[in-house]
């Protein structure tokens, strides 16, 4: 409660109170410190006038906020060295308008099976299409992706290629990034800066001055909040896990709370949180099995010693198996039968091999005659983080977030498999247990900024998640705008995620409508968008009254399945032709009215 006799009229004071109780520990924090570095009567002071170096555009495709983070710490950095540095999103830009541009960051993301980022698809497309002359672009490449796709970094490789073959003449090489890109990246950027030259900078007026000579508190003086990260997980406490599904499902689908008191973290609907996992015993034993160790054998892990068994559970990724990784393997057996797999001309094969084994399946086919610790853990990777779409909203449930989690478990080529991290939830952690986590921001996945538009949200099985968090936080804020969920699973039954909370958001009126299909509930299959074609008619009115549509759970089949129903019902209901449904849509997209967030 602000005092009474503070410098604001009764109005002011209470809209100030209103508005404070919203806030997080950490918004309270920054707003404190931004309005310490404020002088009297204006804005911030500058320092002196910005250095008028060379220009140089740092351009990114995101899918879930990497490449965008990476491209603003690009910026910095470049301004830091004294260049006039912006940054661009792709899907705010066309190839031709690079004309314009002479020195040129990329930093692009792949998703999927090769494909581009969804914000970046219109740019790729005609970046690949079109014919361009850039004989004045310098530039160079960081391209991100996941080593566990065949198609790894396939976007960058596309957009680097394609720039050389305009003219563009490339300062450093390409660098490719797994999922741990943090040391890579770091080589690239400085190797970038480099190479686009030295850069005179301009003198400051002094750090504690402005250009008056009155002194001004810096923000970046004041005492900063932890930063938790990959590199720096916040340790959460597993407040509670409850079983969604019923007796007698096919399923086993948990929903966990976690703590976040005193972090910090302050987190959005449409957020993921990353969780730091490990590997359990009885998937690391059968490897040091097959690499015939003993687990004692000492590694050097980021200048950290310790054993080998404790580098493969808290390290190192020893279950995902890739090209990359049987080419590493391949270097240490030399096996003809694995040289043949690798050889041109058997991708089929190759990808026939990958499907559902692990890196045990490898060394236990391709055996090395010797292998030491070392070499072990040279041909891994390091361990993801896993990214889990976050289900709560944090006015509804203040310093605590929930995850919606299935836990995989399945069996292929004679042995038994599991998903590492769904597992770990389900079986090793208990009520009170640590649980390593970080916030990632997905500004691709974002509410409506008004409160009074409609949206539409298609979310089966646990793509219901992030739906949950949007409900919520809507009707905490007592937003107004119409909501329509379509949710899908396999057994009304038993599988239907968050029934009672559904039909009580119904009854409140912070959920509009609700449609639902169930499977396995009649012998011929349902699925959301087997509703979707059924309320075509309503969900095109809905677009037309300027609803935000958005996807979230598979991309391997379901999301494509929603963006085809999705198609063929603005051909349908909207009497267009097929080009002008496919420009409806990009249209949507460009207005950030269509919104996926696939895994």
């Amino acid at each position: 409660m602000l005092p009474e006799h503070s410098p604001f009229i009764p109005a002011q004071r209470r809209s100030l109170e209103e508005l404070l109780a919203t806030f997080s520990p950490a918004q309270r924090f920054w707003l404190a410190g931004y309005l310490s570095a404020t002088p009297v009567g204006g804005a911030a002071a500058q320092a002196g006038p910005a250095p008028a170096g060379p220009k140089l555009t740092v351009l990114y495709g995101s899918e879930s906020g990497n490449a965008e983070k990476l491209a603003g710490l690009a910026a910095k950095d470049a301004k830091k060295r004294g260049f006039k540095s912006s940054v661009v999103n792709m899907a705010d830009i066309t190839p031709t308008e690079l004309a314009k541009v002479e020195n040129l960051l990329v930093i692009v993301s792949t998703w999927g099976e090769g494909d581009p980022p969804e914000t970046a698809a219109a740019f790729h497309k005609q970046l690949m299409t079109e014919a361009l002359e850039l004989p004045k672009l310098r530039y160079s490449v960081c391209a991100l992706g996941d080593t566990s796709y065949t198609n790894f970094c396939q976007t960058g490789k596309e957009v680097d290629a394609r720039l050389e073959t305009f003219g563009a003449e490339r300062l450093t090489p390409r660098q490719d990034c797994d999922v741990d890109y943090d040391d890579d990246y770091k080589k690239w950027i400085d190797a970038a800066l480099e190479a686009f030259g030295p850069v005179e900078t301009a003198p400051v007026n002094g750090s504690n001055g402005n250009a008056n000579g009155n002194a001004v508190l810096s923000f970046a003086t004041l005492p900063q909040a932890p930063e938790y990260s990959r590199k720096n997980p916040f340790q959460s406490e597993l407040l509670e896990r409850v079983l969604l599904n019923g007796t007698g499902t096919a399923k086993e689908t948990w929903h966990y709370e976690l703590s976040l008191e005193n972090s910090g973290l302050d987190y959005e609907p449409g957020d993921a949180l990353g969780v730091l996992t490990i590997n359990p015993d009885d998937v690391i034993e059968p490897v040091l099995k097959a690499a015939r160790l003993s687990g004692t054998e000492a590694v050097e892990v980021a200048g950290v010693k310790k054993s080998l068994t404790e580098a493969l559970r808290e390290d190192y990724d020893i279950t995902v198996l890739s090209r990359p990784f049987l080419t590493k393997l391949q270097g240490l057996v030399q096996s003809p039968k694995l040289a043949e797999l690798l050889s041109a001309g058997c991708e089929d094969q190759l990808r026939d091999y990958l499907w559902g084994r692990w890196i045990v399946d490898a060394l236990e086919d391709f055996p090395p005659k010797t292998l030491t610790a070392a070499e072990l853990t040279g041909i891994l990777r390091k361990q993801p983080p896993r990214l889990y779409s976050i289900a709560s909203s944090l006015l509804a449930h203040p310093d605590e977030v929930h995850l919606t989690i299935a836990s995989v478990r399945y069996r292929t080529h004679g042995r038994d498999r599991k998903g590492i991290a769904s597992t770990w939830f389900a079986d090793a952690l208990k009520k009170g247990d640590p649980v390593p986590v970080y916030l990632h921001k997905n500004k691709n996945f974002r509410l409506p900024a008004s409160g009074d538009t409609p949206i539409i949200m298609v979310g089966p099985g646990t793509g219901v998640a992030p739906f949950r968090s949007f409900v919520e936080h809507r009707a905490e804020l007592g937003h107004k705008g119409k909501s329509w969920l379509l949710f899908g699973d396999q057994r009304y039954s038993y599988d239907f995620l968050y029934q009672l909370e559904w039909q009580q958001h119904l009854a409140d009126k912070a959920l509009s409508r609700l449609d639902v299909a169930f499977s396995r509930d009649q012998p011929e299959k349902i699925y959301v968008q087997d509703k979707m074609r059924e309320q075509g008619r309503d969900l095109y009115a809905w677009l037309e009254e300027g609803a935000h549509f958005y996807v979230c759970g598979d991309a391997s089949r379901m999301a494509h399945d929603v963006h085809d129903a999705l198609l063929s019902i603005v051909e349908k209901e909207g009497g267009k032709s097929r080009e002008a449904a496919e420009s409806y849509l990009e249209d949507l997209k460009k207005a950030k009215r269509y919104q996926r967030d696939v895994y």
